[in-house]
């Protein structure tokens, strides 16, 4: 069984909103472009991020071909986008929030006074879905935490992608900070629920596009009990109490010269996760980055930068998939 995580980085209808293609064939070439890799991925089920509106889910899977079932998120972001799940089994929906973990207050997200609605909410909806594998049942959460692309408080409501002194890249960059902390802690408890201490006996996984490298603080805030990673072979096989609560990020497992899922500023960096319970853990066949057919190959992405506009109307994405085989 192969379960992975892809940024579909704006899937969305023509002329709809900020990031849309501008026209219905440049539309039609990402679709194509997208259904393309997933043919070739052959998951099992998969997270996504970036979906706009329910009809391009649709439109992929019918590019796609063959029976998929869908899943997506009801809350969206200031730009309209969502997670969601295609899977080839039928999904029930476990969670579907937005709402900050108990006892976390309202972020800060701009230089404003007070909190506004956006700043008491998670950035996107997390969705948590399960379905029967055949070998029991898989519970799946898919997440897209705050991007580490800084934006700022433009004219006609319109965002400036450069500050305008130093002093307000650094504050935006704290307050970015403070969001994507706050959603971590929110992702571990929606994890906390799906694992109930049990994971040594039941199959979690946690995926989604953390937007921040294997060992920031805000992606080991997921992890739970430190001290057992996949490239920790002692420590992996000594089995201690934290086993029933953790997650173990796959990173190790990918080949080191595919270990990335994006390229920002020319550096490589792999901000696109998945995390398996002690369960699965166990059962790690491989895991790697963009196809498995490819993996001796080099993996080619765009480099971006602080201005997402460059790529518009831009078919397939500038994330690579990130996927494990159990």
């Amino acid at each position: 069984m192969l379960v992975g995580t892809w940024n579909l980085e704006n899937l969305m209808l023509p002329h709809s909103g900020d990031g849309a293609p501008g026209s219905e064939a440049e539309y039609e070439a990402k679709v194509e472009a997208l259904a393309s890799v997933i043919t070739a991925l052959d998951p099992a089920l998969l997270g996504v991020q970036e979906v706009r509106q329910e009809e391009t889910l649709d439109d992929l899977v019918k590019a796609i071909g063959g029976e998929w079932h869908t899943a997506l998120s009801r809350h969206a972001d200031r730009r309209g986008i969502r997670v969601g799940f295609l899977s080839r089994t039928p999904l029930r929906i476990r969670r579907d929030t937005h709402a900050f973990a108990d006892k976390l207050r309202p972020v800060q997200g701009d230089d404003g006074l007070e909190p506004d609605a956006h700043d008491k909410v998670t950035s996107r909806g997390f969705l948590a879905v399960e379905t029967d594998t055949g070998d029991g049942v898989l519970q799946v959460a898919v997440a897209h935490l705050k991007s580490k692309l800084l934006s700022y408080p433009g004219t006609g409501g319109r965002s400036r992608f450069q500050p305008h002194d130093e002093a307000e890249r650094a504050r935006f960059g704290a307050y970015a900070l403070y969001r994507r902390a706050a959603e971590a802690t929110t992702l571990r408890a929606l994890a906390d629920l799906l694992l109930e201490g049990a994971g040594t006996e039941r199959d979690v996984i946690l995926l989604g596009d953390m937007n921040d490298v294997v060992h920031a603080a805000t992606t080991q805030i997921l992890l739970g009990p430190p001290g057992s990673e996949l490239d920790k072979k002692r420590a992996f096989n000594e089995p201690d109490l934290g086993d029933p609560f953790r997650l173990w990020d796959i990173a190790p497992c990918i080949p080191e010269k595919r270990r990335f899922s994006r390229v920002s500023f020319g550096r490589a960096e792999l901000i696109d996760h998945v995390l398996v319970s002690h369960r699965l853990a166990r059962r790690i066949v491989e895991a790697g980055t963009g196809l498995p057919q490819q993996q001796d190959d080099a993996l080619v992405l765009p480099s971006v930068d602080e201005d997402p506009t460059q790529r518009v109307g831009t078919p397939g994405s500038d994330h690579a998939p990130v996927w494990v085989r159990v």
